[in-house]
């Protein structure tokens, strides 16, 4: 029976880089998408409240464990909280995407920037990384940066200009930390397009959380 991984999605934007991830880290895994891109929206009209969110995902992750699942990846930072309050109701592990880039950042590094488009899903990975950061008993600092008009320039389908803002303000940041962590699996994009030296100075989430997706299935 092939091993199926479902993914659940709050922006298009994702779905074609993490089926390649999949594709090549899981080749023997079959992957199912699960997008609904109103929910970004929503959180930044309600102020990141997740809790309007829960219902709908919990539902989703159910339907792809209906659908013979047999692990779940949540793509999306900024509902990322969701996944430990959805885990007990469901037969299946799921996975946050950031996750094992929290760990890694925090055990790197003690000066970290943290890296957003959206405010919504700052906050979220700054609490993950001041957690994670609680567990290992270490003191860590946290810079951050909203790029807020690069977020405007790719919903006006400026993706270059995204890029360009996005990349500038990456750039200000680990001038002044030890590692920058992208705060969403979107931004991975740009660092891509990167010197391989300067790649070195960031984390991204896609590649690190699917290596995660893949220990945990191989366990299964």
């Amino acid at each position: 029976m092939t091993n199926k991984l479902a993914i659940i999605h709050t922006t298009p934007v994702t779905v074609e880089s993490l089926k390649a991830l999949a594709a090549e880290l899981l080749p023997e895994v079959e992957v199912m998408n699960w997008v609904d891109d109103s929910i970004l929206p929503q959180l930044v009209a309600n102020g990141g409240q997740i809790d309007e969110i829960e219902e709908r995902f919990l539902q989703y992750a159910q339907i792809a464990e209906k659908a013979g699942a047999s692990c779940i990846l949540s793509a999306c930072s900024s509902i990322g909280e969701l996944v430990a309050r959805v885990q007990p109701k469901l037969q299946i592990p799921i996975i946050r995407i950031d996750d094992p880039m929290a760990e890694l950042a925090v055990n790197s590094a003690r000066k970290i920037g943290v890296a957003a488009t959206l405010e919504t899903t700052l906050q979220p990975t700054k609490r993950m990384l001041i957690s994670k950061a609680e567990q290992a008993g270490k003191a860590v600092q946290i810079d951050s940066v909203v790029a807020k008009s690069a977020y405007q320039k790719l919903l006006a389908g400026d993706k270059e200009g995204h890029d360009e803002e996005l990349a500038s303000a990456l750039r200000n940041l680990a001038a002044n930390t030890d590692v920058v962590v992208l705060a969403q699996a979107s931004m991975a994009r740009v660092i891509s397009q990167f010197a391989p030296e300067e790649q070195t100075r960031f984390l991204s989430s896609p590649r690190l959380g699917m290596l995660r997706v893949k220990e945990v299935m191989e366990q299964l």
